[in-house]
């Protein structure tokens, strides 16, 4: 394999983004290079000053089918891919009178961008690209005989190398050709997603009908790169689908003097995905590293604020605040005082918004969409683990199905506390014990290695965090995963919880039962389950 330089004798450009091309034609004619190119692309050089030799003469071939076809010719693909280091090749080349190219400049169709743009699948199907992927797949490829280009803010390097005459050294041609390997990649990668989300087959339109892809193909895009990660020490950045530019990733930054880090993104995620829950009541979320610490629905949007921040004031320090619905002026008053990361809202009156942003280290973003659900993936040494999203929307999340167990059917208002809990917990890292009053959380119990622990911390922010009023005596309790032994219930019955609802399910069930029914205590069981790790 060559290891030195290669002149740009030669070179084919056809790229459907136009711009920065003024560099390269200064080179072009600069040396002097034989420069071939299609359509649009040869008028734009010709306008230039750039003798170009159109593709149809080379291909002895006209432009067809509405441009469908214009490089797919083994006149084009030969130059491409001859490995000019094997003399057999090079003897076929010139058998055949095709010269070699030693430069490719592309561009492809902005297949991404008429997605976004709402086109029909008709228009979204012709701005697929076959000969622009074919020419650069080709080209990098052959990267010890040809540079490929597929990035603009690679024009000022490869025009240099043009009008100096040195050319590329292979190592920066393999560099070239990774560059445009992943772009391939990513755009067949966006079409295929696209074409998964369009050519939906009808017979696996439920979850439990369908059957797992056999290869999970995604692309993301840098978006930001950040500061630092989780941690000082780490490196980390921003992507964003390409398809979908609308959702929380790519949320309006309307002030606050910091970006967004790694931990701002993952919390405040966390909390726009919460308050969505309750998408038929204001709700509003507070959210400490990936768990709320208060959540709460309302009359309207500034209730269920008090409400969410009243639940652990201490920990709503430096915390994220989402709500699902406009933030008021009301609203923003409330949370001035407060030290606050981040707020995520779909919209905010401009009386809030002015005053949200004299807290200068405020992150205030705006998202007009709820939360898609998409398919969870996450990443393992080696692989990935990819599940449907856990919604409120199991058999057992209906309250009518839930199947009361001990004590008295619970009145109106205790079962409107109970759904509300039994909403609110999947948001909660397991293990998970949460307790609610009125529409809020009082208390709320995560992450804990048993249930027991949950229960404990549950009472213990219920009844310290509020001036030592006794928030639990009077609650309800939600349980996202069943109670194994009686002794987590029989805490949060001695700290008074009027009822709970939890999924059941462990061989010890009778025992539990039994300790709700010695107290006289109202329980359900769901037969749903909401981990959440």
């Amino acid at each position: 394999m060559v290891t030195t330089n290669r002149t740009i004798n030669r070179a084919l450009v056809s790229v459907y983004h136009k711009q920065g091309l003024e560099a390269l034609a200064s080179a072009f004619r600069q040396a002097g290079t034989e420069v071939v190119s299609t359509g649009s692309t040869a008028k734009k050089l010709q306008d230039l000053g750039v003798k170009v030799t159109p593709v149809e003469k080379v291909t002895g071939f006209p432009e067809s089918l509405d441009g469908r076809v214009k490089t797919l010719d083994p006149h084009i693909h030969a130059g491409l891919l001859a490995d000019m280091t094997n003399p057999d090749h090079v003897r076929q080349l010139k058998d055949l009178g095709i010269a070699p190219f030693d430069l490719v400049v592309v561009n492809l169709y902005p297949f991404e961008q008429t997605v976004l743009e709402g086109a029909d699948a008709d228009q979204c199907l012709e701005r697929i690209d076959i000969g622009g992927p074919a020419m650069i797949r080709a080209a990098a490829k052959n990267h010890a005989s040809v540079a490929v280009i597929t990035d603009p803010d690679d024009y000022a390097l490869a025009a240099e190398r043009i009008a100096s005459g040195t050319g590329f050294s292979l190592a920066e041609r393999g560099r070239l050709a990774a560059k445009a390997f992943a772009l391939t990649a990513s755009y067949d990668a966006a079409i295929a997603e696209w074409t998964a989300r369009t050519w939906v087959d009808d017979k696996q339109d439920k979850a439990e009908d369908q059957k797992p892809a056999q290869a999970l193909t995604r692309t993301w895009r840098l978006a930001n790169q950040l500061r630092y990660g989780e941690n000082p020490h780490q490196k980390a950045a921003l992507y964003l689908d390409p398809l979908d530019r609308d959702g929380f990733a790519a949320a309006e930054h309307l002030g606050g003097a910091k970006e967004m880090s790694y931990n701002n993104y993952v919390d405040a995620d966390a909390a726009w995905r919460s308050v969505w829950d309750f998408p038929d009541l204001p709700a509003v979320a507070v959210v400490k590293h990936s768990n709320p610490c208060g959540l709460a629905v309302g009359e309207d949007i500034a209730q269920a604020h008090r409400r969410a921040h009243a639940c652990d004031p201490m920990s709503a320090y430096g915390g994220v605040i989402a709500a699902n619905r406009t933030v008021t002026l009301t609203m923003a008053q409330q949370i001035k005082p407060v030290f606050t990361e981040v707020i995520v809202a779909p919209g905010y009156e401009p009386e809030a918004l002015d005053l949200l942003r004299t807290k200068k280290n405020l992150r205030i973003l705006s998202v007009q969409r709820r939360p898609r659900q998409r398919p969870v993936i996450r990443q393992i040494d080696g692989g990935a683990l990819v599940q449907t999203p856990d919604l409120i929307d199991a058999p057992g999340d209906n309250p009518s199905s839930w199947r009361l167990v001990s004590g008295n059917p619970a009145d109106q208002a205790t079962m409107d506390d109970l759904t509300f809990a039994w909403r609110a917990i999947r948001s909660v890292k397991s293990n998970a014990v949460l307790l609610a009053n009125q529409g809020a959380t009082v208390g709320i119990g995560m992450g804990q290695v048993n249930r027991v622990d949950s229960s404990h911390l549950a009472v213990e922010r219920a009844n310290t965090l509020d001036e030592g009023r006794n928030r639990a005596k009077g609650s309800v309790a939600a349980s996202d995963a069943f109670f194994p032994f009686a002794d987590g219930l029989e805490y949060l019955i001695q700290a008074g919880i009027r009822a709970v609802v939890q999924p059941g399910g462990s061989i010890r069930d009778p025992e539990v039962i039994k300790a709700a029914q010695d107290a006289d205590l109202t329980m359900y069981l769901t037969g749903t389950r909401h981990f959440f790790h």
